[in-house]
């Protein structure tokens, strides 16, 4: 490995440290279905995304209220003994990609079959602090 390669690795691996996230591998949810519950939230304070995603009616909220909840979790772990409450952590990212599809046939008529792809989706949840910053007026 070059040296230059191996010094964005280290920087890479640094900023990882510092970043508070979690994610959710082979959902068996549609992708599309997903993105729609990760709009909502996405940007929003964590104690909003959370009111958000529980009282929501889709099924792919429940799995991405459970991941939030996992974000935060692990963002606890770095910081013990620090109020939620007392921080302004926001979602500042949620990334759905594509999983694997799995590809089934369904009968259909005279003696034909139609394809069925069950779709499925990766799910990355980052947390991160908002600085707040207090606007002084100088009139």
């Amino acid at each position: 490995m070059g040296s230059r390669k191996q010094q964005r690795a280290q920087e890479i691996k640094e900023e990882k440290k510092s970043r508070y996230f979690a994610v959710l591998r082979n959902c068996p949810t549609s992708p599309r279905k997903m993105r729609l519950v990760a709009d909502m939230v996405r940007g929003e304070d964590v104690n909003k995304a959370l009111d958000t995603l529980k009282f929501s009616s889709k099924e792919a909220s429940r799995r991405m209220e459970k991941l939030l909840l996992s974000a935060i979790a692990n963002w606890q772990v770095k910081n013990e003994g620090v109020r939620i409450e007392d921080t302004n952590l926001v979602v500042k990212e949620v990334r759905v990609d594509q999983a694997r599809t799995l590809k089934r046939l369904r009968p259909a008529p005279q003696g034909r079959a139609h394809r069925i792809r069950k779709r499925s989706n990766h799910v990355t949840v980052v947390l991160d602090k908002v600085e707040q910053t207090t606007e002084v007026n100088t009139k």
